[in-house]
């Protein structure tokens, strides 16, 4: 680990001695942001048997970044989700969202809601159900029985839906049951689904897996009008799918056996020896 990432992560959360995995999760959408790091991973480890799926990982998200994580097979990387969601307790090691949410402390239910959002690489909707009605079921209102049965849509939720129909490009397909879509639909709509929820932070795993050329070049379009709204932490292998997200200047983390072994511009991760040798090949 680098002596500068080291003092990024160092001017985090230890520094406000507040690790109570409660903190600001009483109102809503609140989190310390004032480092402008909006998630921290600090020396994380996690052993399945004997095997060290992650090894003492660290890196840090800034507020409103899109960071790309690459890496072999095996690297870690959806290991590393599964401990930021709450799936999978780390050996060792913290995870923060902001400043003060010590995610390590938190379900998984309790972690979406305070603001992590994330797409696995099956997209997962409601197939029976109408495009519209599963942007409907997916927002952050009551859904219990009696107000379903007793209450409208407030003008506000079908403004949202609306915006985000026109956001993932669905609107066509609206009143089409969500079974009918094409799987890179069914990738779109799912993102659809989770930013119906408002996250803070998006976890996307190998979103363009199965996507056709087109659909792959509308979910970049899609995630690049997303920079800056939300945070983004996207796993990939497609690296064109990775070259149009991170442009020139984004970052992009490389990971293998646990570890992140580069971190930088794209073409400077590609021209890494140590990628070269674990990853990329000559």
């Amino acid at each position: 680990m680098s002596m500068e990432k080291k003092e990024k992560l160092n001017r985090g959360p230890a520094e406000t001695g507040d690790v109570s995995g409660l903190a600001h999760l009483n109102v809503a959408g609140e989190i310390d942001l004032s480092h402008k790091v909006i998630l921290y991973l600090d020396d994380v480890s996690v052993s399945f048997d004997g095997f060290k799926a992650l090894n003492q990982l660290s890196l840090a998200i800034e507020n409103g970044e899109l960071r790309c994580i690459i890496g072999p097979n095996g690297a870690g990387k959806t290991t590393m989700m599964d401990v930021i969601t709450g799936k999978t307790k780390p050996n060792s090691g913290h995870v923060f969202l902001g400043q003060t949410i010590d995610l390590t402390r938190l379900d998984e239910p309790r972690i979406a809601r305070a603001g992590i959002g994330r797409k696995f690489q099956k997209p997962t909707v409601f197939e029976k159900h109408t495009v519209w009605e599963n942007l409907d079921l997916a927002m952050n209102e009551d859904k219990s029985w009696f107000h379903t049965l007793t209450s409208r849509l407030s003008k506000k939720a079908l403004t949202h839906i609306e915006e985000t129909l026109g956001l993932i490009r669905l609107e066509p397909q609206a009143q089409r049951l969500a079974g009918e879509l094409s799987h890179g639909q069914k990738q779109l709509l799912e993102i659809g689904m989770l930013l119906m929820q408002e996250p803070r932070l998006l976890l996307l795993d190998e979103p363009a897996a199965g996507m056709s050329d087109h659909e792959t070049a509308q979910l970049a379009e899609l995630l690049n009008l997303l920079r800056g709204k939300c945070s983004m932490m996207v796993v990939e292998h497609d690296m064109e799918f990775v070259a149009a997200l991170s442009g020139r200047d984004g970052k992009v983390t490389v990971m293998a056996e646990g570890s992140v072994i580069s971190e930088g511009t794209l073409d400077h991760v590609k021209r890494d020896e140590v990628v070269i040798e674990s990853y990329l090949g000559r």
